[in-house]
């Protein structure tokens, strides 16, 4: 089915067909990305990498939060959400996110845009978690690290680009290696009940403290809810 994780519209279309289709839906692995793109806006006039890495997967996982929810309990199977972040998030701007700043071009840094919505993603999945464990559905939240993988995320900038392409068969796993911890995290019966973790190399990994402020992901949350022009909250104290 297709998929622009960058466009609202398609994001919502999406989750309606798949709807249609009235399937289950125990694991939802947020991975579609983007890497230090020159500064651009979506089609919804925000800054492209929050938009496609953040915002639209932001969206998705509400829009499918039901049928996730009433998934794990008619088949009595845990279900997982799993978010692909990346070791960048330590290195986003110095605020974390720039909630007065997401669209402005100006103090615009490729590389700190791309950690700015890899922060974004822990902090989703983990207020994510405490608001499906406040709900006391049996569904758990976490997001990885692959790690650096031999892929064309780095097509936008030239240097790493150079880098990987010179280097990567000897020091950047491929993407069979580099799938392994989200697989891990989404399927593994030694990750049953863990929610709100940050993993990485398959094994629970130390986020940075921006990653686990809680008060930075409520106003995320509150921020990604406003830029969808309202969203259907997974948790019931909300």
């Amino acid at each position: 089915m297709e998929l622009d994780l960058s466009s609202l519209a398609s994001v919502r279309k999406f989750a309606a067909d798949f709807k249609s289709l009235d399937l289950p839906l125990n694991i939802l692995i947020n991975n579609a990305g983007i890497m230090a793109t020159p500064f651009m806006l979506s089609k919804d006039n925000m800054e492209l990498q929050f938009a496609t890495n953040h915002i639209g997967h932001f969206l998705l996982t509400n829009l499918l939060m039901d049928t996730i929810k009433k998934t794990a309990s008619g088949s009595r199977k845990e279900g997982r959400i799993v978010n692909v972040t990346s070791r960048r998030h330590k290195f986003s701007y110095p605020e974390g996110i720039r909630f007065t700043k997401i669209n402005d071009s100006s103090g615009y840094n490729c590389l700190s845009a791309y950690g700015q919505s890899k922060l974004a993603n822990i902090l989703h999945a983990n207020e994510l978690a405490r608001c499906l464990q406040e709900d006391g559905v049996e569904v758990t939240a976490n997001s990885v690290h692959p790690v650096p993988i031999a892929t064309n995320l780095f097509r936008h900038h030239i240097i790493l680009k150079g880098v990987v392409d010179l280097l990567g068969k000897y020091v950047i796993k491929n993407i069979q290696q580099g799938a392994a911890t989200t697989c891990y995290v989404a399927l593994h019966p030694q990750v049953k009940g863990l929610s709100g973790r940050y993993f990485s190399d398959s094994n629970i990994a130390e986020a940075s403290l921006q990653a686990t402020d809680t008060k930075l992901a409520k106003k995320l949350w509150d921020l990604s809810s406003g830029l969808v022009n309202g969203c259907p909250s997974a948790c019931k104290s909300k």
